[in-house]
């Protein structure tokens, strides 16, 4: 007798882990919400992948955050020459005024990872700019 075909099959497999990084998992994925550790070790196996796509070069997506002092002389033309200058990899970006003296600029980014990065370092690195940050994620077409 042959099984029916089932698209994504559950498999159930066993890990053998040192008691204490098994409570201080459980502990963790408690705080974060998770119902169960079978959600929070797929979320830790989709980060890993994710990763692979990055280290892959392969399309990707990402945020570049970034806060600035827009008081900052010529800041602002540079950020947004070095936007222009990436416009194919910028797919969208948010302006948020902070207060009076800062910025923060969200930037939605598309391309392979070395690209993206390009685009990141250049911004985050640009004298003047308080604090950047690249997140890393995937258009989800390899996850299930």
């Amino acid at each position: 007798m042959t099984r029916p075909y089932r698209a994504n099959p559950l498999v159930r497999f066993g890990v053998s882990l040192d008691r204490r990084l098994l409570d201080a998992f459980d502990r963790r994925i408690r705080v974060r919400g998770y119902t169960n550790r079978s959600e929070a070790l797929r979320d830790l196996i989709r980060d890993d992948l994710v990763g692979q796509e990055w280290d892959h070069d392969q399309e990707t997506i990402g945020t570049i955050t970034f806060v600035y002092n827009h008081h900052v002389r010529g800041l602002t033309s540079k950020l947004t020459d070095i936007q222009h200058d990436h416009h194919r990899q910028i797919l969208s970006s948010m302006h948020v005024h902070l207060d009076h003296d800062h910025c923060l600029e969200v930037l939605v980014v598309k391309g392979t990872g070395s690209e993206i990065r390009k685009v990141a370092d250049a911004l985050v690195s640009v004298k003047g700019v308080k604090h950047g940050k690249l997140t890393m994620t995937t258009t989800g077409k390899h996850l299930d």
